[in-house]
């Protein structure tokens, strides 16, 4: 079964914590320093927001899935949108690892489609410098 993701950057953690926590009247199924994430059911959303951002605002939007067979639908699919796709196997990102494809709306908004294996101990692939020094949210592409 699938679920929308929505990712936000914010300025204040704590003050956006208080602001979603009163809005889907529900504590945060994960909270890090610099990140928490809402899996909620009703909503079906994973809805996440970190201090991670260059900018505040939406970071990107996805779509999680239960198993490999749906994230494989879901590039499928993809493809036929003639878009430019990223693919991410065991990818360390916002605290979990996952399998993803990564791609850009005609908007430029980074679109993930993700299966998430397991919870990791930190927020993303650290190595990579770049994506440190920027800030930037997990793995996703940068428009163009």
């Amino acid at each position: 079964m699938k679920r929308l993701h929505v990712h936000v950057a914010v300025h204040d953690l704590a003050q956006s914590i208080r602001f979603y926590k009163a809005l889907f009247d529900a504590e945060p199924t994960v909270k890090k320093d610099d990140y928490a994430k809402w899996q909620l059911e009703d909503p079906r959303v994973n809805f996440a927001i970190s201090k991670r951002g260059a900018k505040s605002g939406l970071d990107h939007l996805g779509i999680q899935v239960d198993d490999d067979a749906e994230l494989g639908q879901l590039r499928t699919q993809l493809a036929q949108a003639d878009v430019a796709i990223m693919d991410q196997k065991n990818a360390t990102c916002c605290y979990a690892k996952s399998d993803k494809h990564w791609t850009l709306d005609p908007q430029g908004i980074a679109w993930e489609s993700f299966h998430t294996l397991e919870a990791a101990p930190r927020y993303g692939d650290d190595t990579r410098t770049e994506a440190r020094e920027a800030k930037t949210a997990c793995c996703a592409p940068t428009p163009a």
